[in-house]
């Protein structure tokens, strides 16, 4: 999605912050999964566990060593993304053990920040102003993450404890796939508001979302394993593809 951004926004991609974001997304990942409570992420007796505590803290070390090259623009954003990110496993509120875990709150908390991390950052770091297409771009990016995970949702609801209270939870699976539906749309619709708008844009943008809104409606609890976790997962890929592939033309 970073790459995305560079050629959506012709912002080149600043190296160290591609490696990153890259190592910061293992790290902060496995803390989410697997650190909810520190001293079992500290005092590990599996020994799976154990490798993916190896690996997290191999990826912390490139994280540091990367951060040096970030100016303080990208700083002051990333402390408040990674405040988010933090705040997502950290229990801090009285009635919920954190905000992971308040009602519908969680996919709106990773759209927020896949959103910042993939088109800010990028921006920020080359020195470039927050235009309208930059807001534009944002707003798409954080819908399309909102509509990605859906299929996520849906399939979930066979092991998502009740308490999570999920989209598919709380309004039912088609009226989760009508939500997607408005996403996919708005999404869509928000390309024509850009200032610097190319004919590539709009064909790619066009499939993706096409392909996007069948993956939704496709969607049931009894899909296969591969279907969220390979297809819906791929498709930011095929995202980059066409995009590289159409802009590459022009």
């Amino acid at each position: 999605m970073v790459w995305l951004t560079s050629f959506t926004l012709s912002v080149p991609v600043d190296s160290n912050l591609a490696l990153f974001l890259f190592f910061g997304t293992i790290a902060s990942y496995n803390f989410v999964k697997y650190g909810l409570e520190a001293e079992k992420y500290i005092l590990l007796a599996n020994r799976y566990h154990k490798n993916i505590q190896f690996f997290s803290f191999v990826a912390l070390v490139f994280v540091v060593y990367y951060a040096f090259g970030l100016n303080k623009e990208t700083w002051e954003t990333l402390i408040v993304l990674s405040i988010i990110t933090g705040l997502y496993a950290i229990p801090v509120l009285p009635h919920a053990k954190n905000l992971r875990s308040l009602s519908g709150f969680k996919i709106i908390i990773v759209a927020i920040v896949w959103s910042g991390a993939t088109v800010l950052l990028p921006v920020l770091q080359n020195g470039e102003l927050i235009s309208w297409d930059v807001v534009v771009e944002s707003v798409q990016r954080l819908l399309m993450v909102l509509a990605l995970m859906l299929p996520f949702e849906i399939r979930d609801l066979r092991y998502d404890p009740p308490e999570l209270n999920t989209i598919p939870q709380r309004f039912g699976i088609n009226n989760t796939k009508l939500i997607g539906v408005v996403l996919v749309l708005i999404i869509m619709l928000l390309t024509f508001l850009k200032d610097n708008l190319v004919n590539s844009e709009i064909v790619v943008k066009t499939f993706i979302c096409l392909t996007l809104l069948m993956a939704i409606l496709n969607s049931n609890k009894n899909k296969s394993k591969y279907y969220a976790s390979f297809w819906v997962e791929a498709l930011p890929i095929l995202w980059l593809m066409l995009t590289w592939l159409t802009f590459e033309g022009c």
